[in-house]
């Protein structure tokens, strides 16, 4: 079948593109920018790439007119507390236009679980998405899920920072609440299970795994599984507002999707109608699992996909190839310089800047530097990276956006999204001569900007200078 995979370089989309490729199928991927897809050459060569955005104008002929199905992956929860569920409906509605020009036959729409009465802003979102799309004429599949349960799933990632560094938590009531959690390698088999199945055409199905956990259960099980402790002590008077913000310092989510996090988490989300496992006879896998499967992931370096490479997980909103020009003028240089022994090892190096490696010198001043942006608003350090040696653009590093990594032109070019009162990129490269340039560059925002590059300026020599120098080490 020819696939049309919307949100292809989304957490559900870049683990739904391999399966559908093993099996057989001819993929579309359609994405707001091709250099932000994170594929290698092979997967790449096998696929088609088209950049479309559902917010934008209808474009006539963007998508191919003979796609037999569709995946409907897109959302906006993590990019705006404000009007995420406007740009959501905006997206559907021009989704729809799209479709009516091709021969689609069937759109599958991953959505949430939707059984309370009053429903969180983000799940009112979700389902009034579903309202739409049945208007589009095509068959409409929708599959409502809970709590996905992988590795760096936005679920799984927050409540691995919560037990990891908090083996004692004084939590929100809402964590009280019941969830049907479910893991990601059985969202994959529904998703590709309904394909081109006609017993699933124009109806809505609830999947979630065999356990229905509230959130502190959740956290005891991740615990037991680690083989660790903790203790989880529930007050009634942390606010919502209180709640995001607690989440925000403890994990590595940015205060948005913490916002919609802590709406949702007050509803319960469990599954009543199990008539497609039935249908599909696929077995689902226990919560501990999950939990066990992901850690698998994580030790073999096998992760895929992280939701924290989202544009949205971060300060920068647009199309980032308006920063891939470094500017040359009305800016501020720290410009380091060194010959280099063993060119293979120190692009190996580079490979592996941030994260668990961290950043080559001056680790305590780059934590504190992470914490200060993280008090600010930003990212911080906690994001970590997806890969321990692979870079591709547009992934989050650390409170730095990947914008250009090429191997063979020796260069790696990042965007800074710490809260700043101007813009930064920090780039390196290797010339002919074996000489590698690290650049620091700062374009600053009038004289705020100016006073905070010569108030940390005494410190650029010790940590550039020290930075450039470990990373040459053979």
């Amino acid at each position: 079948m020819k696939i049309l995979l919307t949100g292809a370089n989304g957490y559900i989309g870049m683990r739904l593109l391999p399966r559908l490729l093993e099996l057989g199928h001819e993929v579309i991927c359609a994405v707001r920018d091709e250099k932000r897809l994170s594929i290698d050459r092979a997967t790449r060569k096998k696929v088609c790439v088209i950049e479309v955005d559902f917010l934008e104008d209808m474009e006539a002929g963007a998508i191919p007119k003979d796609i037999d199905a569709a995946y409907y992956l897109i959302h906006s929860m993590t990019s705006s507390i404000s009007d995420f569920d406007e740009k959501e409906a905006y997206a559907a509605r021009n989704f729809n236009q799209y479709l009516a020009a091709t021969q689609c036959q069937q759109v599958i729409y991953l959505s949430g679980i939707v059984n309370e009465e009053k429903l969180s802003r983000h799940l009112s979102s979700r389902k009034n998405v579903e309202d739409i799309l049945y208007q589009g004429k095509f068959n409409l599949t929708v599959l409502r899920a809970g709590i996905i349960v992988g590795s760096g799933s936005s679920s799984f990632e927050i409540i691995r920072d919560l037990c990891e560094k908090l083996p004692v938590m004084i939590t929100p009531k809402w964590v009280l609440t019941k969830s049907q959690p479910i893991a990601i390698r059985d969202v994959i088999q529904f998703l590709t299970g309904v394909l081109g199945n006609s017993q699933t055409y124009d109806q809505s199905f609830d999947i979630g795994g065999p356990d229905v956990l509230t959130y502190k259960q959740m956290l005891h099980q991740y615990a037991k599984v680690r083989g660790f402790k903790n203790w989880i002590f529930t007050v009634p008077v942390m606010t919502p507002k209180l709640s995001s913000y607690w989440l925000y310092f403890v994990t590595s989510t940015s205060y948005k999707l913490a916002v919609n996090l802590v709406d949702s988490m007050k509803m319960e989300v469990v599954a009543r109608d199990n008539r497609l496992q039935e249908i599909l006879g696929i077995p689902t896998h226990t919560y501990q699992e999950a939990i066990d499967m992901a850690f698998k992931k994580i030790e073999q370096n096998l992760v895929i996909s992280s939701w924290k490479d989202s544009i949205a997980s971060g300060q920068v909103q647009e199309d980032l190839e308006k920063y891939i020009q470094v500017p040359k003028y009305g800016v501020l240089k720290d410009v380091q310089q060194i010959q280099v022994e063993d060119e293979v090892k120190t692009i190996e190096n580079i490979w592996k800047i941030g994260g668990e490696t961290g950043w080559y010198y001056g680790s305590w001043l780059w934590k504190i530097r992470g914490f200060l942006d993280k008090l600010n608003g930003g990212p911080g350090l906690r994001r970590g990276r997806t890969h321990p040696d692979k870079i591709f653009p547009g992934d989050a590093l650390d409170f730095w956006r990947v914008l250009l990594a090429d191997k063979k032109a020796k260069r790696l070019l990042l965007f800074a999204e710490m809260r700043l009162p101007g813009e930064a990129w920090l780039e390196f490269k290797i010339d002919q001569d074996n000489i590698l340039h690290q650049v620091a560059t700062f374009r600053p925002k009038g004289l705020k900007g100016r006073l905070y590059w010569y108030s940390i300026l005494p410190f650029h020599y010790f940590i550039f200078g020290g930075m450039i120098r470990n990373i040459a080490k053979a």
